[in-house]
């Protein structure tokens, strides 16, 4: 079976939500388990990439060369699955139809990956519509066609709207690589759905969440008179994982509308039901209030004990109280780990004589 094959199969069953386990086991696997390449990537990292140009020219060469010939040629090779400078080369030095063509053949019928990561390389150099069905199905297999999905898509109109499909159907690794091209291109459309649900929980949600914050305007968005629940929640998702983002992707201390955010996140999230994810985002977030990172953002004065003060209110009002005991009781693990960790640095009266300490 393709690639393309086994990700559509896949994608029919369950059409609105990522792939099982991005897909995996692909169909070549056998292939694939334990091989030793040919090129053990080149200490020289300039280097990548190189061989797969040489059997592209190569190929590209021979007029009486089709797309097939190439399946067996690139398989003991070190295919980059970013885009490579080497192989966009290759390919701008023959014709673009017949580079389509190379592409879709190797995108829609190739039976390794390798070479179908090839061909989703070649359709990154190209700009027709028309290939968006296929990139977004073989994308569907984020996790190792992601990146090179996500830039093709990039570059071709109606893209945004491909990307934000994509979104949705996406995690892990796949998820981080769409998110940062709908970060570069955006749109109404994008927007929308970057301040609602790009971040779906998982701890990669790091490496892009000061990016949708920047690219989104989350600070206009949440500064408004009457922000809608999803955005409010989701604004406090954002916010804790850029508190956690140190090494990875921009941190809230990096992030210079971060003071006026979080003041109008505690103000918002105050005013809604509460709930066990809104415990633990608030508590979160004083707890990083209290640390030197949030010292260092331009407050204004006094402006961090206040909104600290708002969040501490907040939880320890009495149907918060309620919900995150309830959550303790039912042995939900995360407030489990609050009421061990955060509940005694933050005096939580919540947890004041439900653990033991």
């Amino acid at each position: 079976m393709s690639l393309f094959d086994h990700a559509l199969r896949l994608h029919r069953e369950d059409p609105d939500s990522p792939l099982f386990r991005d897909g995996a086991p692909y169909p070549d696997d056998a292939q694939h388990r334990g091989r030793k390449s040919r090129s053990q990537g080149p200490d020289d990292r300039r280097r990548s990439g190189a061989d797969v140009a040489a059997v592209l020219d190569a190929h590209f060469a021979d007029p009486s060369s089709v797309p097939g010939d190439l399946v067996g040629a690139v398989h003991d090779l070190d295919v980059p699955i970013h885009r490579n400078d080497h192989i966009a080369a290759a390919a701008c030095r023959v014709g673009a139809e017949r580079v389509r063509q190379t592409g879709r053949w190797l995108v829609q019928h190739a039976t390794d990956r390798c070479a179908a990561t090839v061909g989703l390389a070649l359709l990154g150099t190209v700009w027709d519509e028309d290939d968006i069905p296929l990139i977004k199905t073989i994308g569907l297999l984020s996790n190792h066609f992601g990146p090179l999905a996500a830039h093709a898509m990039e570059r071709r109109r109606g893209g945004s709207d491909a990307l934000l499909w994509l979104a949705e159907r996406v995690t892990g690794w796949g998820r981080v690589y769409v998110v940062e091209s709908l970060c570069k291109v955006g749109s109404t459309g994008s927007r929308s759905w970057m301040l609602r649900r790009a971040c779906d929980g998982d701890y990669l949600n790091r490496y892009f969440a000061g990016e949708v914050a920047t690219a989104a305007h989350l600070h206009e968005a949440i500064t408004a008179a009457n922000p809608d629940r999803e955005v409010i929640d989701h604004t406090g998702l954002l916010l804790t994982m850029m508190a956690d983002s140190a090494g990875v992707g921009v941190t809230l201390d990096h992030y210079p509308p971060a003071p006026a955010v979080l003041q109008a996140h505690c103000a918002h999230a105050g005013q809604l039901d509460p709930s066990v994810e809104r415990y633990l985002v608030a508590a979160e977030l004083a707890d990083y209030l209290n640390q030197t990172a949030a010292r260092r953002m331009a407050w204004p004065e006094g402006g961090r004990e206040r909104v600290l003060g708002g969040y501490l209110a907040v939880l320890d009002r009495d149907d918060w109280c309620t919900v995150a005991r309830a959550g303790l009781a039912a042995g939900d693990q995360r407030v489990t780990w609050l009421a061990r960790t955060l509940a005694p640095r933050l005096n939580l009266r919540a947890f004041t004589d439900a653990v033991d300490r």
